[in-house]
């Protein structure tokens, strides 16, 4: 198992996480979906912890892809979920969380995501397959004022 970036590079330095997680999976083989964090005291995401490896690394799962080789992709989220629940352990494990959905009105979410300074929301349609390329059938909303944000970009420029 591997863990890569949706650019295709394969993050070699969480290899060993990569193995655990493929312990922890109950099939043979996944392609998921997800985001990789350094969670703080209070369970929040904290980039520059995953950054600088100051906390252990987990893996956040918000969707599947392919299980045991077989695409499911042309699935509706809502089934996808229900396949990455059966194959990720419950309850949570150290290095192992599922991403539950919220389903309604997302406003009162996204306002609690920016009172408690987090990155932002993603909301996706329960309906429909997974597809990478437009017309995406997700949209990323951001939290304006999240302060993890500020400069962030500037640590994955090229430097020539």
């Amino acid at each position: 198992m591997h863990l890569i970036s949706r650019s295709g590079h394969r993050y070699r330095q969480f290899d060993p996480l990569a193995m655990v997680l493929r312990c922890e999976l109950r099939c043979e083989t996944a392609v998921l979906d997800g985001e990789l964090a350094a969670l703080d005291d209070e369970g929040r995401p904290d980039f520059y912890e995953l950054l600088y490896r100051r906390r252990p690394p987990v893996f956040v799962a918000f969707d599947v892809l392919a299980i045991n080789g077989r695409d499911v992709r042309r699935e509706l989220l809502m089934v996808r979920k229900r396949r990455l629940r059966a194959i990720v352990p419950s309850p949570a494990t150290s290095v192992l969380r599922l991403d539950d959905p919220v389903v309604g009105d997302g406003r009162a979410l996204f306002d609690l995501v920016c009172a408690n300074d987090l990155e932002g929301v993603v909301a996706k349609r329960l309906d429909a397959p997974y597809r990478a390329l437009e017309p995406l059938p997700w949209r990323k909303i951001k939290n304006p004022t999240y302060s993890q944000g500020v400069g962030r970009w500037e640590h994955f420029q090229r430097r020539s």
